[in-house]
């Protein structure tokens, strides 16, 4: 994982360090605390890479730290557009790596989906980024820094509040890489940051147990969680995680996550044809989810070349989400946006630049 330790060696990025972790990050540097608040606020509000325009710190100081540290925003080197509105974009990293997110404009709210690795280690079988493997994870300050190159595009387009929901729902299993997905989620809230709200920020997991806890305690975001079945044979053919967290130990660990105020889990669910969208696995689904304070999102397939899995068809998609609001439990269906950029849920890879990685275990 890529955590950041103090002191911050020379050359390295300071764009993924917290509002807390800069302001002691000062102090190594002899400087004193409202330094690191100034550079969080240029940095993470702003929007700023360059020292020299951080214009209430010293000349001195500013080419000081130019001298010494990085500052990397992910580059946007391509962006694909849908009649709805619905952007895809491609994120160039510092060193050529690339992932994807995106933008998905309505009218009440604008959601951007970020990543949090390039590739993934999960390896569902229905999902176009595990095909990748894992290359590497993205630091706190790459992971940030897609909302805030988002930002600043659409700003120079005039938008206003160009963004105002973000989902870690990208390329990458983000509690895999869960300290920088820890930071970056602090930095996003931060009202010196992206100054979002926590309401408005959700992470997705396929289930690993252990990190669900760590990341309830630590930061106040919502949690999303990636079931795609109500039995255990079917889960551990379409998601290899389920091997090792079954469903009864994941269930488990979501009735003990002590969630902040109101929040409810989210269970999201990809309907696959003939796989897992039947009468007796909705009718298992409302057991497994029994006593749960929770909703689920319905997610119908979006194809992907070659794969053996298909679409449900409306009417059995239909019938599944009446099974479930028969039962009282809330039931959404995720309209699929994108899919014809293939932007949609599951539709996710690179291959620009991730010749460049290595793929990790």
């Amino acid at each position: 994982m890529l955590e950041y330790h103090l002191p911050v060696m020379a050359g390295e990025d300071l764009t993924s360090l917290t509002f807390a972790q800069l302001e002691r990050w000062a102090a190594t540097e002899g400087l004193p605390a409202f330094r690191g608040r100034q550079l969080f606020r240029w940095l993470h509000g702003r929007v700023e890479r360059d020292f020299a325009r951080m214009t209430d710190l010293s000349r001195e100081l500013r080419d000081r730290l130019a001298g010494k540290y990085r500052l990397h925003l992910p580059e946007i080197v391509e962006q694909r557009r849908a009649a709805d509105g619905t952007r895809k974009l491609r994120f160039r990293l510092a060193d050529g790596l690339e992932v994807e997110g995106v933008y998905m404009p309505e009218q009440r709210r604008r959601t951007l989906c970020v990543s949090t690795q390039v590739g993934c280690a999960m390896g569902c079988a229905f999902c176009a980024t595990g095909s990748m493997g894992l290359v590497r994870h993205l630091a706190a300050g790459e992971i940030a820094g897609q909302v805030e190159a988002v930002r600043r595009l659409l700003a120079a387009e005039g938008l206003e509040r160009p963004v105002s929901n973000v989902v870690f729902m990208g390329m990458g299993e983000p509690l895999h890489n869960l300290e920088a997905t820890l930071a970056a989620v602090e930095i996003l809230l931060h009202p010196l940051g992206g100054g979002m709200s926590r309401r408005h920020l959700t992470v997705s997991t396929a289930g690993l147990v252990p990190a669900m806890k760590k990341f309830v305690e630590r930061v106040p975001a919502k949690l999303a969680v990636s079931l795609n079945a109500a039995d255990d044979e079917v889960r551990s053919r379409l998601m290899p995680i389920n091997r090792r967290y079954p469903l009864e130990r994941l269930l488990a660990a979501c009735r003990e996550l002590n969630l902040k105020h109101t929040d409810r889990i989210t269970f999201e669910y990809v309907l696959l044809g003939g796989i897992n969208d039947g009468d007796d696995d909705a009718r298992r689904l409302v057991k497994l989810l029994s006593g749960l304070s929770c909703k689920v999102n319905l997610i119908p397939y979006n194809p992907l070349p070659d794969s053996s899995f298909r679409r449900p068809r409306q009417q059995r998609l239909q019938r599944f989400q009446q099974i479930l609001l028969d039962k009282n439990l809330s039931v959404f269906v995720r309209r699929s946006r994108g899919a014809e950029l293939a932007a949609a849920c599951g539709q996710l890879v690179t291959t620009a630049g991730g010749g460049a990685g290595r793929r990790q275990s």
